[in-house]
């Protein structure tokens, strides 16, 4: 009886048997062109010393030479049939011979020990794996590549690859967070965060500045910086925001406070000032002077020769001393 012969899939699939005398070839898939496929789209069929060709069927100890029949290369070839650019297309005794071939090259020739060192020194140091991932960002992924991902998945538990998420995506936001820092030119995201809230600028500003989205430090600061979140959480969001004194800052630092309220309490309660002259030094309007007197928690006072907060203003049914006193003398002259 003839041998049989055994066809194992690159990926362990299913094993089946061909007799190598008979040349039959069923055509297992058919590309997007019409091009007849006679193995498995993703896969390299093997029998150990032989690797089957997608294009006709056959057997060869290397398909890469059986290509130039067919017109093919093996960039475009690797392509159209789904296999990774890294996927050998040399049967396991050609693979063996050439590794000998090479080892014997790289002790007698210079040139291919130092490419050798020098390759293995990029490996060691990360740069060929960050190199081949930039190259590779953009391409369509492999259908041979997309299944390994498939199966590593498939053996995580979803637990793990939950953990493994947030650990990217944490990764993310500080590498996104130290890069918008460097851009504004601070060291880090909360020395950054910290100056221009101090100036009275919201999270909102900051993120626009940074060339961010609107909300990405609202989300994402107490993640990257903790510490810097606490310190700016009552600035920003708590009863008596700096922002809210942004225009009073610089005004009050020229006249030689350190804060609005140390001065609004000068002015307004040791020295006695009204809200109309406080108005006039900080060249702002008097609702500006009365919010930020409520805001600090100045009590407000009756002044000599003036009235109380709120005094004098008309209620429902109510009328104003001075038209109170007008119509008191229209109707003396009507008597």
């Amino acid at each position: 009886m003839t041998a049989a012969r055994v066809k194992i899939t690159s990926s362990g699939g299913a094993v089946s048997t061909v007799r190598p005398g008979r040349r039959v070839h069923a055509v297992v898939d058919v590309l997007a062109d019409g091009t007849p496929c006679y193995a498995p789209i993703g896969e390299v069929v093997s029998d150990g010393p032989h690797v089957q060709c997608h294009l006709c069927g056959a057997w060869f100890r290397s398909v890469l030479r059986h290509l130039r029949a067919h017109g093919w290369d093996q960039l475009s070839y690797r392509a159209a049939f789904g296999l990774e650019r890294g996927q050998s297309l040399e049967g396991d005794d050609t693979r063996r011979r050439r590794a000998v071939a090479l080892a014997v090259r790289r002790v007698h020739d210079p040139a291919i020990r130092a490419g050798s060192e020098v390759g293995e020194g990029r490996a060691r140091s990360g740069t060929l794996s960050r190199e081949a991932a930039e190259a590779a960002r953009g391409r369509r992924q492999s259908e041979q590549r997309r299944r390994k991902t498939l199966q590593a998945l498939a053996a995580i538990s979803p637990q793990a690859r939950a953990a493994g998420s947030r650990r990217s995506a944490d990764e993310r936001r500080r590498r996104t967070a130290a890069e918008a820092a460097a851009r504004l030119g601070h060291p880090d995201i909360g020395s950054l965060v910290r100056d221009r809230v101090a100036a009275g600028a919201s999270l909102a500003a900051i993120s626009r500045e940074a060339g961010l989205h609107k909300d990405w430090l609202c989300r994402h600061l107490a993640k990257v910086d903790p510490v810097a979140a606490r310190e700016v959480a009552v600035a920003v969001t708590g009863p008596r925001p700096i922002r809210r004194d942004a225009r009073w800052i610089p005004v009050v630092r020229a006249l030689g406070f350190d804060d609005v309220a140390g001065y609004l309490a000068d002015r307004y309660l040791s020295r006695r000032l009204t809200v109309s002259a406080i108005a006039a030094e900080v060249g702002m309007s008097r609702p500006a002077v009365d919010l930020a007197l409520r805001r600090h928690g100045v009590p407000r006072s009756v002044r000599p020769g003036g009235r109380a907060p709120g005094a004098g203003r008309r209620g429902p049914g109510t009328l104003s001393g001075r038209s109170a006193s007008a119509d008191g003398a229209a109707s003396a002259r009507r008597r």
